[in-house]
């Protein structure tokens, strides 16, 4: 700041011409009231510019919670182009969307509980109110109780029926997948094959005895050997592929 008044003493005192001619560098010299350029700063106006600048400013930007955000950025998303237009161009529609906000509406709410507390009459009505809540919920008490403790007798013995039931068939459905099993099929093949030899062996008694003719003996004969051999044939092939897969 000294260098630079001191340039513009020497400026005047070396060339007398220049200063004659003031009136060409009188807007760079002189500060002058009338004058279109702004002042040359001086040690008490820098300190008014620094009043002014942003980082001394009081910041009146408040904060927005991310929900305040994102209600605001839905409450946008919904408008058309047009009355997006509106609300930069209209003051008024800008107006009424901020005020439609429910931040701004709480906010508003706030405000006008602090501005116009409540009345004694208001509060002692809403005090009466909850008393009276209050008892209500407490006559309910033994109400709640008794429906609490049927939904336990309830949840205890359905529950052990239903507990009952479900092992029962679960016993059942094991009794079934063995009564299907390869390995119980191929005993039942088994036993199948033992009846049919037995009676065989019964009716060759009875052709013995001449309890019956042979014509009769031939027919039952033949279709018990029948049913033994394809029973017989089955069980060696079940055999067979119980052998492969194992």
């Amino acid at each position: 700041m000294l260098n630079f008044w001191g340039n513009k003493e020497q400026r005047a005192q070396s060339s007398p011409q220049e200063a004659n001619n003031g009136s060409r560098y009188s807007p760079s010299v002189v500060s002058s009231p009338s004058s279109s350029r702004p002042a040359t700063p001086s040690s008490n106006s820098s300190g008014g510019f620094n009043a002014q600048s942003p980082t001394n400013r009081p910041s009146f930007v408040s904060q927005v919670s991310p929900a305040e955000a994102a209600d605001i950025t839905a409450a946008l998303r919904n408008k058309s182009v047009n009355e997006l237009k509106k609300l930069v161009s209209d003051k008024d529609a800008r107006h009424n969307f901020l005020l439609s906000l429910e931040a701004v509406k709480t906010q508003n709410n706030h405000l006008t509980l602090a501005v116009f507390p409540i009345s004694d009459q208001v509060r002692d009505e809403l005090r009466n109110a909850t008393l009276q809540l209050a008892r209500e919920n407490l006559e309910k008490e033994p109400w709640i109780m008794e429906l609490r403790n049927q939904c336990r007798i309830i949840r205890t013995t359905e529950l052990a029926a239903a507990q009952e039931k479900m092992h029962e068939l679960e016993r059942r459905k094991e009794e079934l997948l063995k009564s299907y099993s390869p390995v119980s099929l191929l005993h039942q093949l088994q036993d199948a094959m033992k009846k049919t030899e037995e009676e065989s062996e019964a009716l060759l008694g009875q052709l013995l005895d001449q309890e019956i003719d042979l014509t009769t003996f031939v027919q039952k004969y033949k279709k018990l050997q029948c049913s033994y051999h394809k029973r017989a044939l089955t069980h060696l092939a079940a055999k067979a592929s119980l052998g492969n897969h194992s």
